[in-house]
């Protein structure tokens, strides 16, 4: 069982005690992903995740804060997502408290410091011109953008070069003190640790937070942008994503949705895989994957094609898309996609750092947690029938929207010749 508690300040703990395991993981999840953001701050979110590890009142500089966990063998990282950004240390249970002291100085106590700032600036500038370089990276934030249009969904979560260049110390501040409040904060403890112990230590350095979340994101505004984008680049192989529209996370159509995703290119025996690189030759990476948010959701299949058979590929994948939604699947299919999401559920959970970010994750954006049972239960009772009727509504020719990076710099004489559309 996952055990809740709330402090008085209304931030949430999860605990899960792990046998069998000598390492603990604090996560911690902040409602302040890049959804949050205006354009005149896109970026800002990512930004102020690099800031906290610059010094604090106790760990004073990066060096301080690195020396503290790379002493005892941890693990520490960061991350900014659409909806939340994560910051979380993994070490062994004796030096649980060091793990604590380190995250709470870091996001209590950070300095956010103009010439740290400057420095951090270049850094990121950096990671930015590094993103654009590689297309692997850069087609799922087009694929987003191209999907969900100009709004903050549909942002890259780096920002832009303009508001990177621009963003200060009061910038900073004000972010912080609209969102990193404890109401808009969730921890979860998972791993070899004493409860009562883990409560105690958060309750000193986190209890004292406060304030209260002072802006919500925007919901979801339908977009019907252009079905096609190419980006004319010069590169060896074209990377492609053919997606649709899908369902937002916590409905009844997210399991077969994210089965559906599996049986088409979640594996090397998945449709995809077989048919368009196994049988055709067209790829080299291929697979299928959904991403799901709390008001909309996607089912894309990205893929690494020849550059002078990618819209061969692409028809190729939209094919599979059609013939699925209209001869459906078989109940073989369906048993081999619920042991496979199942089987790499039970060994991702196998690690702490990804039980923790689980259970923060469902307690920060659905108010509660499930166990893994209750998980392969609702893989369980997926159906053939709920499958097809998925397939059935999002795909169709008029719902498929493609993106390519590559060297095609006639969009219009590409788009026209190969009928893509």
């Amino acid at each position: 069982m996952n055990h809740k508690l709330v402090l008085d300040n209304k931030l949430r703990l999860i605990f899960k005690n792990l046998p069998g395991t000598e390492a603990v993981t604090i996560m911690i999840l902040v409602g302040a992903g890049s959804r949050y953001e205006e354009a005149s701050q896109n970026g800002i979110s990512h930004f102020l995740e690099h800031m906290f590890f610059k010094g604090a009142k106790k760990y004073k500089n990066t060096k301080e804060v690195s020396e503290a966990i790379d002493g005892v063998g941890g693990e520490f990282n960061a991350f900014t997502g659409k909806e939340y950004a994560g910051y979380y240390v993994k070490v062994t249970k004796d030096q649980l408290a060091l793990g604590i002291d380190v995250l709470s100085d870091m996001l209590i106590h950070a300095r956010l410091d103009q010439a740290e700032i400057e420095k951090e600036r270049g850094v990121i500038l950096e990671e930015y011109n590094m993103y654009q370089d590689t297309p692997m990276y850069q087609i799922g934030w087009s694929f987003e953008q191209q999907l969900f249009g100009d709004q903050p969904l549909g942002w890259d979560q780096i920002g832009t070069k303009e508001v990177i260049s621009t963003l200060n110390h009061e910038d900073f501040k004000n972010h912080m003190q609209a969102l990193y409040t404890p109401d808009n904060i969730v921890i979860a403890l998972s791993g070899n640790f004493d409860s009562e112990e883990a409560l105690e230590l958060i309750q000193n350095s986190f209890g004292k937070m406060q304030g209260q979340k002072a802006k919500n994101f925007k919901p979801y505004s339908e977009h019907n942008g252009d079905k096609v984008f190419l980006k004319n680049k010069n590169t060896e192989q074209a990377h492609i994503i053919v997606g649709v529209k899908a369902t937002a996370m916590q409905t009844a159509d997210e399991w077969p949705t994210k089965l559906l995703a599996t049986i088409l290119g979640g594996n090397m025996s998945s449709r995809m895989f077989l048919k368009i690189r196994e049988q055709q030759g067209l790829c080299y990476y291929i697979s299928t994957s959904t991403d799901t948010y709390s008001d909309i959701g996607s089912l894309y299949t990205r893929a690494g094609v020849d550059i002078q058979r990618t819209a061969d590929a692409i028809k190729a994948i939209k094919k599979e898309y059609l013939l699925i939604s209209q001869e459906g699947i078989s109940e073989e299919e369906l048993t081999k996609a619920k042991n496979y999401l199942k089987g790499k559920l039970a060994l991702k959970l196998e690690e702490s750092d990804e039980y923790a970010h689980m259970l923060a994750r469902q307690e920060l954006l659905r108010n509660q947690t499930e166990t893994i049972e209750s998980i392969y239960k609702k893989i369980d009772q997926v159906s053939v029938e709920a499958i097809q009727k998925v397939a059935n509504e999002i795909f169709s020719k008029d719902k498929f929207y493609t993106t390519t990076i590559g060297p095609f710099p006639d969009y219009e004489k590409f788009v026209k010749s190969q009928e893509i559309n």
